[in-house]
């Protein structure tokens, strides 16, 4: 016998709820990767498809690590970014997109969006063919921003990545004259910004190793910087929990003037 006509009827308004379903999923930016951020948002504004002069371009890349959640890439995504972009529409006259693009190493998509953000770089595994690509990007022009990673052997594992990509690079410590710190903000005064373990345990450190702040930077032969970064630091979590009424405001201050300088001097160098 035939399936009856209630039942039919069923299975066609179940599957058009599903289907529903996933073009609203379909939909969201970050669609494809949820499954590997740390805060995926459950819907996008409105000009999450426009076009716009910036976006936040959060890369993708192998990781060393194994978390049960998510990827490490994806480490206070997308709620960070979000917040930080609503910071940088504020705080400048930047023309923005409010929501993330993220950017797959082992695809040329990187080309396409010059200000690429790491976090927990010192998880990364770089292929001979992702070092090759990122050399690329980085000598059209690209700028480099690596956050929250921390101690020595977390140094270590991301100075093997930049030494695949240039093997002779030597990083430096940015001096308080450096004009990355005065684009916007003038920040000669630099604050260490730390991850929301000062909430929970009242410390500086986090992952017990690292509590000494360094603000570093990769440059090309005009003195430009390309790569640059903060160790035993988390701008990340600063951005994350900046709307959190028991994360201090002067780190979350501080996080937000120290992006939009990087941003800035990325836009202008």
């Amino acid at each position: 016998m035939g399936a009856r006509p209630q039942v039919l009827a069923g299975l066609l308004v179940a599957a058009l709820l599903a289907g529903a379903v996933y073009g609203i999923a379909a939909t969201r930016r970050a669609a494809k990767y949820e499954r590997e951020l740390q805060h995926p948002s459950p819907s996008d504004p409105p000009d999450a498809w426009q076009e716009s002069e910036f976006a936040f371009a959060r890369l993708r890349y192998d990781s060393n690590r194994n978390r049960p959640r998510y990827m490490s890439w994806g480490i206070d995504s997308n709620t960070a970014e979000r917040h930080f972009m609503e910071g940088i529409r504020r705080l400048t006259r930047i023309d923005a997109r409010s929501v993330e693009q993220i950017v797959d190493i082992d695809t040329d998509d990187m080309f396409d969006w010059p200000w690429l953000y790491a976090v927990s770089a010192g998880d990364w595994v770089l292929s001979d063919s992702q070092a090759t690509r990122l050399r690329a990007f980085l000598d059209r022009g690209g700028f480099l921003v690596v956050d929250d990673f921390h101690g020595d052997s977390e140094w270590d594992q991301f100075m093997e990545g930049i030494r695949q990509i240039y093997p002779d690079a030597s990083p430096i410590e940015l001096e308080d004259g450096a004009e990355i710190f005065h684009t916007v903000f003038d920040l000669s005064e630099r604050v260490q910004v730390p991850g929301y373990q000062i909430v929970e345990r009242g410390s500086m450190m986090e992952r017990n190793a690292g509590y000494i702040p360094h603000w570093f930077a990769v440059t090309d032969g005009k003195n430009r910087v390309r790569i640059s970064g903060f160790l035993n630091q988390d701008l990340g979590d600063a951005w994350e929990f900046s709307n959190d009424p028991a994360y201090p405001e002067h780190f979350a201050s501080q996080a937000y003037r120290m992006g939009v300088n990087y941003v800035v001097y990325s836009m202008t160098h």
